[in-house]
């Protein structure tokens, strides 16, 4: 399945939204740069300057939106940054560093056990609060199946695949408490490949994260929330997005030659 042009032209419209947002909350650096500036020019380092702006945040201001818009295609229902809720029972806790101390020893990973693991014990024992918890991509498909993602940067270290390993068991935990029964999964997505087109082999997410059950990358995650070849539409919508911009751009930065 491939996007029809309608749709093409309405994730065009929405990538279009989300960088004009980027520009008008902009803020460029106010560090005073005299030989860079005579080097560069001060509109190139306004544009460095709002790359790495845009890199720090690319996640929530334009993936997301872009995620959610793209996921219509398919799921029955789709939210962005979800409050999934904000108990987690005790019992549930210890289970959840059961499986973590038994990871970090070279235990095997098995995210199907793991679940099930979680699921009977998700409305035992004491119940605590935790702050609000928020899922980046909350999608239900038209089976009734839930998948959480946390969308995330292309090069995390392995402390971060640690983080992210016990933030999707206390997911799983949290929604058992409210629907023991439910079938759900819970994963990462990276969205592109750095490595590409080597496959995308970061070694720290070995031991930690079930592979098959956990990560999806790239043309994986995106053809997933729209089909077979929603990964290469989308690659043309950016680039028809950037397109149609570009006079907007080159307007915006050339206000920084002054």
């Amino acid at each position: 399945m491939t996007l029809t042009k309608e749709y093409k032209n309405h994730i065009i419209e929405t990538i279009k939204i989300c960088l004009r947002d980027k520009f008008q909350n902009y803020k460029p650096e106010t560090d005073n740069m005299p030989f860079h500036y005579r080097l560069l020019g001060k509109d190139r380092m306004a544009l460095f300057s709002f790359l790495q702006s845009l890199n720090t945040t690319f996640g929530t201001s334009i993936y997301e939106p872009v995620a959610k818009e793209l996921a219509k295609t398919i799921f029955k229902e789709v939210y962005t940054q979800y409050k999934l809720g904000n108990i987690i029972t005790q019992d549930a806790q210890n289970e959840i560093q059961k499986i973590m101390n038994y990871l970090s020893v070279g235990g095997e990973v098995n995210k199907v056990k793991e679940t099930e693991k979680i699921r009977k014990v998700a409305k035992s024992g004491k119940e605590n609060k935790l702050k609000s918890v928020k899922v980046d991509l909350f999608l239900v498909s038209k089976r009734d199946e839930v998948f959480m993602f946390d969308l995330k940067t292309v090069k995390p270290n392995k402390g971060d695949f640690i983080s992210y390993k016990r933030n999707m068991l206390e997911w799983l935990a949290v929604y058992f408490y409210q629907n023991q029964k439910a079938k759900v999964n819970t994963l990462i997505s990276i969205p592109y490949n750095p490595y590409e087109p080597k496959p995308y082999t970061r070694w720290t997410m070995k031991g930690m994260l079930d592979l098959k059950e956990e990560v999806k990358v790239a043309e994986e995650f995106w053809d997933f929330l729209g089909g077979k070849g929603a990964y290469q539409d989308l690659l043309d919508c950016f680039e028809k997005a950037g397109i149609e911009l570009r006079p907007e751009i080159d307007k915006y930065f050339s206000n920084f030659q002054r």
